[in-house]
C-alpha cells in the first residue's frame, strides 16, 4: 500500500521553498581524497593560524570527561560577567551564542515580524541576509561603495517597516571600514528609529586609531547592539560560541529568543580562559602583518588586483573563472573561498595562514595565472 503523497507545498511556506540550502565543503579527508592533494592548506575560512592562546589551550587539555555528562550553564554565566568586567558593562548586557550566526538570528527574531525588512550591504557575509530571508522578512541589499558601506544609501533605504541595520565593522569579505566620526554619524541620523547592528567579528585584527570600539558606543546608543566572536582571533571556531551586547532593555528583549544551553561547557571554559590574552592578539597581529607583506607584492608582481583592507584576509581578482580557480588550487592542496556566493565573480578571498601554506599559495597562484597566460 503506498502511502498519501506528502502535501509539501501546502506545508511549507512560500519563502522557505524558494530558498537555496547552504551545501558546506566535504570534511578534509574527503576534500583530500577528491583532489588528490595532502597536504590541504585551509586558507578558505578566516581560521586563526597560530591557533587558540595557551590559557584556553590548557583549559581544552584539562577538561574533564565526567563534565560531559552535565549540562552546560544555560546562559553563559561565568563568561558573561567576564565580558562585563572587560568591557565596563553589566552581565546582564550580554547574550552569548552558539556562534554568530545564532545570535544573529536571536535579533531577527526578537524584533521582526510578517512585514518587516533588515537592511544591510550586498557584499558582506551574507548569513545576515539568509537569517532573514528564511525567517520570512525582506532583505534589502544596498551596494557597496568603493568596497565600503554607504552610510547615505542605506539610511534612504530605510521605510516604516525596517527594523533592524547590519553592518560589518571591518566588513567580510573587503576589509575595509567605517572610522569613529563615520559611525556615529550614522547612528545619530538613524536617531534610535531602527537596531543598528554592528558586527565587529574582525575587530581585533584592527590597529587603525580611527576605529570605533561599539562596545564604548553602547551607553550613547541604547539601539545599539554589537556582535563580537571567539572564532577568529581567538581561534575556537570549532567551538562555536559568540556574543552580543548591548544596553539593558534591548538585550532583555532579545534573551526572550534565546534557546538556553546552546553553548557547550568546552566552549564557555575556552572562552573564558581566551578573553583577556592581549599577548595572543599582538602576535596574531605581526603574524598577519608580515604575511601581508610577502603577499601583496607577489600579487602586484602578477599584475592581479587586489583589495587588502583590515582582518586576516586578502581579497584577488582573477582573469579567470574563481570557481575554476578553486578547483586548480585544490588540486595544488590549496583552499580559498571563491566570491561569486559574495556576488563577487572571478574574486577569491584567501585567508592569512601559517607561512608554508602562504607559500603554497603564492607558488600555486604564480602557477595558475601563468597557465592562463600560456607561460610554460
Amino acid at each position: 500500500m503506498n502511502p498519501n503523497p506528502l502535501p509539501l507545498d501546502d506545508l511549507v511556506p512560500e519563502y522557505i521553498r524558494h530558498f537555496a540550502a547552504y551545501i558546506p565543503s566535504k570534511p578534509d579527508d574527503e576534500l583530500k581524497k577528491l583532489y588528490g592533494c595532502d597536504p590541504l592548506y585551509r586558507l578558505n575560512n578566516n581560521e586563526n593560524p597560530l591557533g587558540p592562546p595557551p590559557a584556553a589551550r590548557a583549559a581544552l587539555k584539562d577538561f574533564a570527561p565526567y563534565k560531559a555528562a552535565i549540562y552546560p550553564s544555560g546562559d553563559a554565566w561565568h563568561l558573561r560577567r567576564a565580558l562585563a568586567q572587560k568591557f565596563d558593562l553589566e552581565p546582564d548586557q550580554f547574550l552569548v551564542g552558539n556562534g554568530a550566526n545564532e545570535v544573529i538570528a536571536f535579533v531577527i527574531k526578537a524584533f521582526c515580524q510578517e512585514g518587516d525588512n533588515i537592511i544591510t550591504a550586498d557584499k558582506t557575509f551574507a548569513v545576515y541576509e539568509w537569517i532573514a530571508e528564511f525567517s520570512g522578512f525582506n532583505a534589502r541589499l544596498v551596494p557597496l561603495k568603493d568596497f565600503s558601506f554607504d552610510a547615505q544609501a542605506m539610511l534612504e533605504a530605510i521605510d516604516e517597516r525596517s527594523k533592524i541595520i547590519f553592518i560589518c565593522n571591518p566588513n567580510n569579505p573587503t576589509g575595509t571600514y567605517w572610522h569613529k566620526e563615520q559611525l556615529t554619524n550614522f547612528m545619530e541620523r538613524v536617531n534610535g528609529r531602527q537596531i543598528v547592528v554592528i558586527d565587529e567579528a574582525y575587530c581585533e585584527f584592527v590597529e587603525q586609531d580611527d576605529f570605533p570600539d561599539g562596545m564604548k558606543l553602547i551607553r550613547r546608543y541604547p539601539n545599539l547592539v554589537v556582535f563580537r566572536t571567539f572564532s577568529k582571533m581567538y581561534a575556537l571556531a570549532g567551538l562555536r560560541i559568540g556574543y552580543l551586547a548591548g544596553s539593558m532593555d534591548v538585550v532583555d528583549i532579545i534573551r526572550r529568543t534565546c534557546v538556553v544551553y546552546s553553548v557547550n561547557t568546552l566552549a564557555q571554559s575556552a572562552a573564558l580562559k581566551a578573553l583577556n590574552d592581549d599577548q595572543h592578539i599582538l602576535r596574531t597581529r605581526e603574524h598577519v602583518k608580515a604575511e601581508k607583506a610577502r603577499l601583496l607584492p607577489h600579487l602586484k608582481s602578477l599584475g592581479l588586483e587586489y583589495q587588502s583592507g583590515e582582518g586576516c584576509f586578502v581579497m584577488i581578482k582573477l582573469p579567470l573563472s574563481d570557481t575554476l580557480a578553486y578547483r586548480k588550487l585544490m588540486g595544488r592542496g590549496v583552499m580559498i573561498r571563491s566570491m561569486t556566493g559574495f556576488r563577487y565573480p572571478n574574486w577569491i578571498r584567501v585567508s592569512i595562514g601559517a607561512t608554508a601554506a602562504m607559500s603554497a599559495f603564492a607558488e600555486a597562484l604564480t602557477e595558475l595565472i601563468n597557465s592562463h597566460k600560456g607561460i610554460t
